[in-house]
């Protein structure tokens, strides 16, 4: 299984988020799974990163060609692909992962979790969406979607698309144990409540 990966690049944001980052890095490699991501070496990604090739697992980072110059890619990928755009960068690792991890992140991270998740919702993939949301990190986020859900912005439905885990532990009993949903042209249908 390839799981892609979203995180922060930032270095100032608490230790909490790069130990957890690096740990499921290890957990991850210790699966037998590969690592998709955004091939930086500093921040969540970095940490993600160290923690795959510190089991010697296998790591494919995906860049824009612009990320060359500014002495930001991790040099220990298995696989490096370059790609001409940010878009065709999300491109990229949305269309080889089989399923996605959202950890802590800014702008970057909040954008990737919505185009997989706009994505799923319009039945383009039917891939499991964990966000990781360690020490409450997207507890704000998880409120004000519920709350576009309590004025008519938004279904429901939408947020049965992606799971909460809030250890490691969660996170792959959530993978692993993920059931698709049909869709049909009424919206989408249940399969399995594996959302809760």
């Amino acid at each position: 299984m390839k799981i892609c990966v979203f995180g922060a690049s930032s270095e100032q944001i608490e230790k909490i988020y790069i130990d957890t980052a690096e740990s499921l890095g290890r957990a991850i490699a210790n699966r037998g799974d590969a690592v998709i991501y955004g091939a930086g070496k500093y921040g969540v990604m970095g940490a993600t990163a160290r923690g795959v090739t510190s089991e010697k697992g296998e790591l494919i980072g995906v860049a824009p060609e612009f990320f060359k110059k500014d002495n930001v890619l991790y040099d220990k990928c298995t696989e490096l692909v370059f790609t001409d755009t940010m878009r065709e960068r999300k491109g990229v690792m949305e269309d080889r992962a089989d399923a996605f991890v959202i950890c802590a992140g800014g702008i970057g991270t909040f954008e990737e979790f919505f185009e997989v998740l706009t994505l799923k919702q319009l039945s383009q993939h039917r891939k499991p969406i964990v966000m990781y949301n360690v020490n409450g990190y997207y507890d704000s986020l998880i409120n004000m979607m519920k709350k576009s859900v309590s004025e008519g912005f938004m279904s429901d439905d939408c947020l049965k698309l992606f799971t909460v885990a809030n250890t490691e532990q969660e996170v792959f009993e959530q993978i692993d144990n993920y059931k698709e949903y049909t869709y049909d042209k009424y919206g989408f249908l249940r399969d399995g409540d594996n959302n809760g």
